[in-house]
């Protein structure tokens, strides 16, 4: 079920009214309803695909037990965590790797003069599968490094994996801040629920407004990638970095806004990635969620930056490459990754990382930083490598002036100024949040005049978000 729907707009509602129906003493009556929501707004899309949803949690559910109930047996602590992490790992390779794999076995025995011809493996990606399997892997290492108590009632578990707001796109949560939270007891509050609805209300104009305004034209670009000049790829690839961000940013927003409607806290997962002023300083401000699974999860571990030097170079490298892959089974997003990798490993070399700039020289990195970023970028959308290659080569000697049309631009251009004046009066400290406005009226006329921008001028034709097929 998307969130840019008519039907999330009643489901949504009714969930809320249904919830706080049941008094705040069942916890466990609550649960169940949200479980049940969640359950049915996963099948909305493809229903026997809720069974793999099912099956992770099963796996990881018991396989945390019995890590945990092996503490005294360090080789039968092994097993269940090996066991738990392969089973869980093996629906997101079958189903979103195992064709990649095959294709490049096929081509690497071509190379060798061998003609073989495997199965076609090609299959249809369930939605969310990396974030609910992310976040399951992650519950898993915590219960193996003792940080968390692994959970022994299997529907606060399972509503755990499958809570409707995030299941499909994150933010990917960690079980220290969420699991606590289905065994609380959550009142309706106003302010709280102002919040977050005034969350939401800002997630669909960045999803609305912004990303599938700026879509029209990069799709209509990339689409007929032949066919463009320099300056129209240059034009795409600004607005791409800016549709990438309202889409995601506006998932995000959305998921935080409703489960804050509910009661719950979820992690923030963006904070104005463009001002940053390095690479660094990009991904502690983007995909947070994710970015720091990866620092937790598999950079640490690889030994971070406690070795040598070119251990550090190797580990970040590693975590990138897999970071890209995990974002699609292509080799631009594993070229995506390891890029920024690279840049990180520059940035560290020339001591950019631990380096704070202030006034004219911090703009002068946030502009260098979003350059780099928007280049890099374009390996992300195109569909090839020898396409994003071919697209800079363009960008870059190609200067003849194509077509853009005037709404499409001045629409996104709109939409472009008004969230970076918002987030530009955030870093400053200027709470430009209709909560930090003591009066109501104001308040309430400030959700309303984005709503109705929203309607008049986003584009309501139900696109799916980006991250849904990651």
């Amino acid at each position: 079920m998307l969130f840019n729907s008519l039907n999330f707009l009643l489901f949504f509602p009714v969930v809320c009214l249904a919830y706080f129906a049941i008094p705040a003493r069942h916890v466990r009556v609550r649960n169940g309803m949200l479980l049940a929501a969640s359950y049915y707004f996963y099948m909305n899309w493809h229903a026997e695909y809720a069974l793999l949803l099912l099956a992770t949690t099963a796996v990881t559910y018991v396989a945390a037990i019995g890590v945990e109930r092996a503490a005294d047996c360090a080789r039968r602590r092994r097993t269940w965590f090996a066991s738990g992490c392969a089973l869980a790992l093996s629906g997101l390779f079958v189903f979103k790797y195992l064709g990649f794999v095959g294709e490049n076995v096929e081509r690497l025995f071509s190379a060798l003069g061998i003609g073989i011809a495997l199965p076609d493996f090609a299959l249809l990606l369930p939605v969310g599968i990396s974030f609910f399997t992310f976040q399951a892997l992650g519950y898993l290492i915590d219960v193996r490094r003792g940080t968390t108590k692994a959970e022994t009632d299997f529907m606060t578990f399972a509503l755990f994996l499958s809570f409707f707001p995030q299941l499909v796109a994150g933010p990917i949560e960690r079980s220290s801040n969420l699991l606590p939270q289905f065994r609380e007891r959550h009142a309706v509050d106003y302010e709280r629920v102002m919040a977050g609805i005034e969350m939401m209300v800002w997630g669909y104009f960045l999803k609305l407004a912004l990303a599938d305004r700026c879509a029209i034209y990069v799709d209509a670009v990339y689409n007929a990638a032949t066919l463009q000049s320099g300056i129209a790829y240059t034009v795409a690839s600004v607005l791409f970095t800016f549709q990438i961000y309202g889409d995601f940013a506006g998932y995000s927003l959305i998921a935080i806004g409703a489960s804050r409607v509910l009661g719950f806290r979820l992690m923030d997962n963006f904070r104005a990635p463009y001002l940053s002023a390095s690479l660094g300083e990009f991904w502690q401000r983007w995909h947070i969620s994710l970015s720091t699974w990866f620092r937790d999860y598999v950079y640490i571990p690889l030994g971070g930056n406690r070795r040598s030097r070119p251990r550090c170079y190797a580990n970040l490298l590693a975590t990138f490459a897999v970071s890209g892959i995990w974002h699609g089974a292509n080799w631009t997003f594993a070229a995506w990754g390891v890029l920024h990798g690279a840049g990180l490993c520059i940035e560290k070399a020339l001591g950019i990382a631990k380096r704070r700039f202030n006034g004219i020289r911090r703009m002068a990195h946030v502009v260098l930083t979003f350059a780099v970023v928007n280049l890099l970028w374009i390996f992300f959308r195109a569909d090839s490598i020898d396409q994003a290659f071919t697209i800079i080569r363009r960008m870059l000697t190609n200067f003849d002036v194509p077509y853009i049309p005037l709404t499409v631009l001045v629409l996104s251009a709109f939409a472009i100024a008004v969230v970076l004046l918002k987030e530009i009066a955030g870093e400053r400290g200027f709470k430009f949040r209709a909560t930090a406005c003591r009066s109501a009226v104001v308040r309430h006329a400030m959700i309303s005049v984005t709503i109705v921008y929203v309607i008049l001028f986003g584009v309501l034709g139900g696109d799916q978000f980006i991250y849904f097929q990651f």
